[in-house]
């Protein structure tokens, strides 16, 4: 088990894509030079391409752990934040000394401010690296490490529908549903007919059994949102996601008191200090730990305590080549209880094939990676959209 850390290094990993996230582009959205456009229905940046920071921690004796976090725009600052400030002290530090590396990176940086974003995203790709190299180091996979798995199979939902119309979205629905997967999230960014009316439709097309969510994106205050979701509310929705603005604790507060299904938030949080005072005012009945921004460390932190507090943890997916999805995978494996976990279908299972794993989505359920650390290794075609830019 013992091993001093040799070297720290990213890659910024840039994977095309034949449809933008969410869908295509709707009317008035255009991509800039950089390659980014804005989604109107929430005024948020994307990338036309599939992109996350890869990171690679070589030990002394040459046993190598994978790291992954958040990239899709501006990855560079990511890079410069392991290169600059964590790669120097890593060097020589013990690879299995997890939680004390992780106590001392983290304080770093919390006078100025960076207790959330590109800080503590770099933080989640070094956690999620020294977690893989331990499991290798002994002869385990991670979930072993995190107390054992309580479940080899996760029950999936599909995320998205990334087509133009109604009809198109309500058959894409139809197809999954076809394909084994008992719950559907569509998002109203993109529910460019209205959300309402999207509800309408995939309910009475798909009956009463499969689960439905809505992703609202943050884009509503309090009182539009409670007026949406009771709306909803009559055709059996499962939860409601995000919706209002992540900062506003009071506004989640009052949404979450005063509509019948539950809201589910916490992606973007990035740590258990974040998540402690929004449990505590209540902002949410479930949880998404989103694993690019927590790491495996404080997610795993998250989800106990939510749970304790009678929260349900349902994990996010988000956008990137399989390895830090698979550590969210070990993860749920870990926890007493994982109703769903985020199945991002336009992105995982185009995307494994750069990676070495037996990780999978079969018929609406994950398996669970094999073998020592995360069971996920970069395959050779991965390196063919390493990119600098």
């Amino acid at each position: 088990m013992h091993a001093k850390i040799r070297s720290v290094e990213t890659f910024v990993v840039a994977l095309p894509r034949e449809v933008p996230y969410l869908g295509p582009l709707g009317e008035g959205e255009t991509v800039n030079e950089r390659g980014y456009f804005v989604r109107r229905g929430n005024r948020t940046i994307y990338s036309t391409l599939d992109r996350s920071v890869l990171l690679k921690i070589t030990a002394d004796d040459g046993t190598i752990g994978w790291g992954e976090t958040y990239g899709i725009v501006a990855p560079q600052a990511v890079t410069a934040i392991v290169a600059d400030v964590f790669a120097p002290l890593l060097a020589g530090r013990e690879a299995v000394d997890i939680a004390a590396i992780w106590d001392e990176l983290y304080a770093l940086m919390r006078v100025r401010g960076h207790w959330s974003g590109f800080f503590t995203d770099a933080l989640a790709a070094v956690d999620i690296a020294l977690w893989d190299l331990a499991g290798k180091l002994a002869g385990e996979p991670v979930v072993q490490l995190l107390g054992g798995a309580k479940r080899r199979q996760i029950p999936a939902y599909a995320s998205g529908l990334p087509r133009a119309t109604l009809v198109g979205r309500v058959d894409l629905a139809h197809e999954l549903v076809g394909q084994g997967f008992r719950g559907i999230k569509y998002a109203a960014a993109v529910s460019h007919e209205g959300v309402v009316a999207e509800m309408r439709a995939l309910r009475e097309a798909l009956g009463p059994e499969v689960e439905l969510m809505v992703d609202l994106h943050w884009k509503y205050t309090a009182s539009e949102a409670i007026t949406l979701i009771r709306a909803l509310e009559p055709y059996r929705l499962y939860f409601a996601e995000a919706p209002c603005a992540p900062e506003d604790m009071d506004a989640q507060a009052d949404v979450t008191a005063n509509v019948s299904a539950p809201v589910a938030g916490g992606e973007e949080w990035s740590t258990v200090f974040q998540a402690r005072p929004r449990l505590a005012h209540r902002c949410i009945s479930i949880i998404q730990p989103e694993l690019a921004h927590t790491g495996i460390s404080q997610a795993v932190a998250i989800a106990r305590l939510a749970m304790k507090q009678g929260v349900k943890v349902i994990p996010h997916a988000t956008i990137g080549i399989g390895v830090f999805h698979a550590a969210s995978l070990h993860v749920a494996a870990s926890l007493a209880e994982v109703p769903f976990h985020e199945h991002q279908h336009s992105i995982f299972d185009a995307n494994l094939r750069y990676v070495d794993t037996r990780m999978r989505c079969v018929d609406g359920d994950f398996e669970l990676p094999e073998g020592p650390g995360l069971g996920v290794e970069p395959r050779a075609e991965l390196w063919q959209h390493v990119t600098s830019d």
